[in-house]
């Protein structure tokens, strides 16, 4: 003779609720490190941006004969640059080219260090 055994498969309410709550820690954790890690990206391509904006106007500015603190052409330097096109600002920032001798700068410098 054999004895049945009901024995129902699945998880208890206490296991899910363990589950939930180390997702939920691990997801405390993680987060801000990938906000942290977004924003210095975008600090980072936008000095790389800064310098390139540099090099195409100190570029610009030799084959023009000018020296420091004549006006800069934001479009001829454009010229100077990848596609003829000026970066923009990963982070929404607006780029100032400055006179000649003077670095570019971006509108987030001040707060955010978007600075050569």
């Amino acid at each position: 003779m054999q004895i049945k055994t009901s024995r129902k498969s699945g998880f208890t309410l206490v296991e899910i609720m363990i589950v939930v709550a180390i997702i939920g820690l691990l997801a405390a954790i993680a987060i801000p490190n990938f906000v942290k890690a977004r924003e210095t990206a975008q600090k980072n391509a936008c000095i790389a941006n800064l310098k390139q904006i540099d090099g195409a106007k100190e570029q610009w500015a030799l084959e023009q004969k000018l020296t420091s603190g004549a006006p800069d052409d934001d479009n001829a330097i454009n010229g100077y640059l990848k596609n003829s096109v000026g970066p923009g600002c990963p982070a929404n920032g607006t780029y100032s080219y400055n006179v000649v001798g003077v670095s570019p700068s971006c509108s987030l410098g001040p707060t955010l260090g978007h600075t050569i």
